[in-house]
């Protein structure tokens, strides 16, 4: 290792005294800059670690919330599974009732024309029996 180059420029060993005091004075501010800096920074990382510790508890209480509906997203899955069972008889049922409309209708169409007919024929014998008095 080299020693440092004297740069005071002469002066004798009083002027390199006052140079050497003057430097450690300048590096002991310079430290004590360094330990302000250090010591925000300590903050700043305790401060960190504090809102670290809340995110992992927030994601914590997401990730139990997220199992939560994942699971209440199954139940409702096995649900309609069950309740497509049940829907296929009702509308077998609600087809054999529609069949059933229909030919009722089917009947009733001959009957309807009749009674409309038996209704007009009545109808003109009042007409005519008015008609004649």
């Amino acid at each position: 290792m080299r020693p440092m180059a004297d740069r005071s420029g002469g002066g004798g060993p009083r002027q390199r005294i006052k140079t050497l005091t003057q430097a450690a004075m300048n590096a002991d501010v310079t430290v004590n800059q360094l330990e302000d800096v250090l010591g925000g920074l300590g903050d700043s990382l305790t401060d960190l670690n504090k809102s670290l510790t809340h995110l992992n508890t927030a994601v914590d209480r997401l990730n139990s919330g997220l199992d939560h509906f994942e699971a209440t997203l199954s139940r409702i899955d096995d649900l309609m599974g069950r309740l497509a069972t049940l829907v296929a008889p009702v509308e077998a049922v609600v087809q054999r009732i529609d069949y059933m409309v229909s030919v009722g209708e089917t009947v009733m169409s001959p009957l309807s024309v009749t009674e409309h007919a038996v209704r007009n024929a009545f109808t003109a014998l009042r007409n005519r029996t008015v008609g004649s008095r």
